[in-house]
């Protein structure tokens, strides 16, 4: 099987629900990155072969295919195409595999994977609430889906609850992995570990380029006064990943596109995965992901440097650790989510951006990432730094 290379990756520091970002439109937010890709790489612009990017809210000012209009926006010429998916919070993860895939197969030769989610001006559900609004349509799931399940609805916050109790977490265990999330943020924040990777946007002609969501004042004392979402529960907005505003992408291209572009590659796509099982937990997918990537890749979880399990809930990530019986010093190293955001369909190709640099800032080789997903389905993905 041919290889597929990163040879580019950048994402923009996260903004808060109507923080900085908040004044981009997502489409132009996205082009940002695809000129940084472009510029990171050194690539002729009309060599790309294709745009993949993910998007969850597929509403407003995100619809209409918003891939298309962020190519549109940015420097690349308008014969490079581009389609969105949506994979839930693991489509720009998604995206990377598809990327992956089109180059192994040989079928194309340079390939953005990327993400784009403007949770302020698109905000989460209003795809779906503004439909009911208007008096448009029922729920998107039909009665004979949600019959099947016995339940009537299915909710990623009724998941996250389930997997806490299914691994037996208290609240004061998912507040404190909330604050070290906090903590290893603020600590990369300051030692500049973020800085090759942020592609700076104008915010009123100043660069944004640092994360807004890092709590450095945030205590446990403080996580406990939330209140849950839910009566009886342990999740709250503090150990819950934070709304945010932000892009994300990487080039992958092929050995042949390497050479014929002088390209220099910053990873090599080793393994994928997507799995799917139950839909009413929904957020523990990732564990099964996770153990068949690393079979069909012929590797252990010992072989790995980094993992990088996206905090949508602090459950999950502990979850995680519990099941595969991790080293927990390997994990999300400069924070996550909880700390720094999650833009839905931005944070697939976010986190493998973070993952390349802080494999390469600690020499290391190999780091495997892995998602949940709305509807019980996870990625994973292995890459080795080069």
């Amino acid at each position: 099987m041919a290889d597929a290379y990163i040879v580019a990756a950048g994402r923009t520091a996260g903004g808060r629900r109507d923080g900085k970002l908040s004044q981009w439109h997502p489409a132009d937010l996205a082009a940002e990155v695809l000129n940084a890709l472009v510029d990171r790489s050194g690539i002729d612009p009309t060599a790309v072969d294709d745009v993949i990017m993910g998007c969850v809210t597929q509403a407003g000012e995100q619809a209409l295919q918003v891939g298309r209009n962020a190519v549109l926006s940015s420097k690349l010429p308008q014969t490079v195409p581009a389609v969105t998916i949506d994979r839930q919070c693991g489509s720009s993860q998604q995206a990377v595999q598809f990327a992956a895939q089109a180059v192994m197969s040989g079928t194309q030769d340079v390939v953005i994977a990327a993400g784009t989610e403007s949770m302020s001006r698109v905000p989460m559900f209003s795809n779906m609430m503004l439909h009911k609004k208007a008096g448009i349509g029922g729920s998107a799931y039909s009665p004979r889906v949600l019959e099947k399940y016995g339940v009537d609805n299915f909710s990623q916050f009724d998941g996250a609850e389930l997997v806490a109790k299914k691994y037996g977490f208290d609240r004061t265990t998912l507040d404190r992995f909330a604050l070290e999330s906090h903590r290893l943020a603020a600590v990369a924040d300051d030692a500049d570990a973020f800085v090759e990777e942020i592609v700076p946007v104008d915010v009123d002609g100043t660069p944004h380029l640092q994360d807004e969501g890092i709590r450095r004042e945030a205590t446990l004392e403080g996580l406990a006064g939330l209140k849950t979402l839910t009566e009886g529960g342990v999740i709250t907005a503090g150990n819950a990943s934070q709304i945010c505003d932000g892009s994300s992408g990487v080039m992958i291209v092929s050995e042949h596109a390497l050479k014929k572009y002088g390209l220099t590659p910053l990873a090599r796509i080793v393994g994928m995965s997507v799995t799917a099982g139950d839909p009413v937990i929904m957020l523990d997918e990732p564990v099964a992901a996770t153990r068949k990537v690393l079979n069909r890749a012929g590797m252990s979880l010992d072989d790995i440097d980094l993992f990088e399990v996206n905090e949508a809930f602090a459950p999950i990530p502990l979850a995680w650790l519990k099941a595969m019986g991790a080293d927990p010093e390997k994990l999300n190293v400069n924070g996550g989510a909880i700390a720094l955001g999650h833009p839905l369909g931005a944070s697939g190709t976010k986190l493998m951006t973070t993952l390349i640099y802080a494999l390469k800032a600690r020499g290391k080789r190999y780091g495997l990432q892995t998602m949940c997903e709305g509807g019980g389905i996870a990625n994973a993905t292995i890459i080795e730094a080069l």
